[in-house]
């Protein structure tokens, strides 16, 4: 919302909102927040570092945390609720220009577009060999929202999908989608494109490394567009390397923005992206102003609308 706070201005004035309007690279780290402790009510948030030491800090003044967006874990939500600060946020805020973002990736790699603009433009006339999406066999790994809408774009391209997740997934999305659940070790055995749509949780922090990268094809392409840490970065950079798998698709790193001397800036078969997977102005628009509906009922106040 930063590049865009001006238009929302005279809302939060309406509302009998002051606004504190920190400079941000991407996100607050905790020392950052640290700064302000004492001096507001209520907080919106992107990836920002709210731990339970900037919590305490900021209480008992701090009464909300509207998170803009969807994934919570960069906040101590346990925290949160311990102390009395409520915290929310916007479910299935960008499932459908994520899971665009995926199929995008898929189709890249498996098309070869990218490699041949690249190659053309050189002045090489090479006709790199692509696959087929019907031939491919697509690893889902975590199948809520985003999972879900990743799996029916891939199987109206003919794909075969394979999902993992730590709980039971319906029924009916199964028998709708013909969708095989499997080990996390059969999924990645078998698929030629590894999609992590799964939330950062204690569980799936580093579910990619070095172990798990044992056990997927050489040909094999991962995409992560969920969170960074649910790659161990040094362990798929030494795989990549080795030609362990055949590429990889990153919209979210360990250390954002990317590292300028990361190994991955020089790979020509890994595609960048700057934590953008969730591109699109009619979803942002609708965080926005659901963000500010949040805040403004969680300071207690009785929300007046966006105009």
């Amino acid at each position: 919302m930063l590049p865009f706070v001006k238009r929302f201005r005279p809302v939060f004035k309406k509302h009998g909102i002051d606004l504190i309007v920190p400079k941000v690279d991407e996100r607050m780290e905790e020392d950052q927040i640290l700064e302000y402790a004492g001096q507001f009510d209520g907080a919106i948030c992107g990836d920002d570092r709210y731990t339970l030491q900037v919590l305490q800090e900021c209480i008992p003044r701090l009464k909300v945390i509207s998170k803009w967006g969807t994934g919570i874990d960069s906040l101590d939500a346990e925290a949160c609720s311990r102390l009395g600060v409520k915290l929310y946020r916007t479910p299935n805020a960008f499932t459908l220009p994520v899971a665009d973002s995926v199929m995008g990736y898929i189709l890249a790699f498996a098309r070869r577009q990218p490699w041949m603009d690249k190659e053309i433009k050189n002045g090489i006339w090479d006709k790199i060999p692509g696959r087929a999406l019907h031939e491919c066999i697509l690893g889902v790994i975590g199948v809520g929202a985003i999972g879900k809408s990743v799996t029916r774009r891939a199987r109206a391209f003919g794909m075969k999908v394979l999902g993992n997740d730590i709980v039971d997934i319906d029924h009916v999305f199964i028998a709708e989608t013909g969708i095989e659940m499997t080990s996390l070790e059969d999924l990645l055995a078998r698929s030629d494109f590894i999609s992590a749509n799964c939330d950062l949780n204690p569980t799936s922090r580093h579910i990619i490394n070095a172990h798990t990268l044992e056990h997927i094809q050489p040909t094999a392409v991962l995409i992560n567009t969920a969170r960074g840490p649910l790659v161990k970065e040094d362990d798929l950079v030494a795989a990549l390397q080795q030609k362990q798998l055949a590429g990889a698709a990153l919209d979210v790193f360990e250390v954002e923005p990317i590292p300028p001397d990361s190994p991955l800036m020089k790979m020509d078969n890994v595609l960048l992206a700057p934590h953008n997977a969730n591109s699109s102005p009619s979803a942002w628009e609708r965080v926005h102003w659901n963000t500010i509906k949040n805040l403004v009922e969680g300071l207690g106040i009785k929300y007046q609308g966006n105009e």
